[in-house]
């Protein structure tokens, strides 16, 4: 029935739009499949006549289709005939969008979200936008360098991976306000847990995937990240039960879990060559004897998990609840 209701709208839209005169409803009921199938041409239109019953449910569809269009922003006018008889038609100049314009740094925005988007759900839909604004005669930003340069594509492009089998489906959740279930193991645990979460925010941080939302069982917000998602995210019916805060604050709180905030320094020993990202934020570097380094580098929540990645090349020296939680990651990732 939606279908249906759906192509009888677009064909009356049709008609009015590529009308150079107003048509009346008698018209429109004989040029329209659709109503000449449940009502028939109806009297006047030389197909013979319609019934009294069957004049005034179409009489009734018609008003229904039009105030539909209508609200769906189609400018239609009444015209009152010579003969007494109203027309409708909806003129092209009146239901032509505004042109779109963009400064400068909007039109670079789209451009970068086409280019980081590439691999994830959006892809296709940012490509076909992209199509119909460079149509529209309107070059984004950076493009117009490339192509004056005779460069067909920059030789940096930003992306943002998106492979975990996770992220559509808690896109959607987050995008729905949809609870979801789904089977998580922590980094220091041999097997994985169920979590009951309201979904609020997908995060990207240290090219790491991370859901930020409310954990239902343990009643407090919580952040997970995706590559330890295991099997598929499942979604519930309900509603949500806590409230979702500003996305700043979740983004804060992504950051802060995930380490970017630190709250203290600590000191790690480095092999020579190796761990050029924790170079990169470290203090203070000491060389020492052999090939290690000596770095002090920031310490907040989350940096236990970045250290086990480097494996064998870091060894944390202070402070002893930092090495404690290193070697317990690597016990558990020993254990398998």
């Amino acid at each position: 029935m939606a279908i249906a209701k759906a192509e009888r709208l677009m064909n009356l839209a049709l008609c009015l739009l590529g009308t150079r005169r107003p048509l009346t409803k008698h018209e429109l009921r004989s040029s329209i499949e659709a109503y000449v199938e449940a009502f028939g041409p109806g009297a006047g239109t030389g197909f013979g006549t319609g019934s009294t019953a069957g004049d005034d449910s179409f009489n009734r569809m018609f008003e229904r289709d039009k105030d539909d269009l209508r609200e769906l922003g189609l400018v239609i006018e009444t015209v009152d005939g010579i003969d007494g008889e109203v027309g409708y038609l909806a003129r092209r100049d009146s239901n032509r969008l505004p042109p779109i314009t963009l400064d400068a740094e909007e039109s670079a925005a789209l451009g970068l979200a086409a280019k980081v988007w590439q691999q994830a759900r959006l892809a296709g839909a940012a490509s076909g936008a992209l199509q119909k604004l460079r149509a529209a005669g309107m070059p984004l930003a950076g493009e117009r360098d490339e192509v004056e340069a005779g460069a067909p594509h920059s030789a940096l492009e930003p992306r943002i991976p998106t492979h975990e089998a996770a992220f559509e489906p808690l896109m959607l959740a987050c995008r729905d306000r949809r609870p979801v279930i789904f089977d998580y193991r922590k980094s220091n645990a041999a097997h994985p847990e169920q979590r009951h979460i309201e979904p609020w925010i997908l995060e990207c941080w240290r090219g790491h995937w991370y859901v930020a939302g409310w954990d239902r069982d343990r009643g407090a917000e919580r952040v997970f990240r995706l590559s330890r998602i295991t099997g598929k995210v499942r979604s519930r019916q309900g509603k949500f039960t806590a409230p979702v805060p500003d996305h700043v604050t979740v983004r804060e709180t992504v950051e802060r879990w995930a380490g970017e905030t630190a709250t203290g320094t600590a000191r790690i020993k480095l092999r020579t060559g190796h761990g050029y990202p924790l170079r990169a934020r470290a203090l203070a570097v000491r060389a020492l004897d052999g090939d290690w380094d000596e770095l002090e580098i920031p310490y907040g929540h989350g940096l236990d998990a970045w250290l086990v990645e480097f494996g064998p090349d870091v060894v944390v020296l202070e402070p002893a609840e930092l090495r404690a939680e290193v070697i317990d990651r690597l016990r558990a990732v020993a254990k398998g």
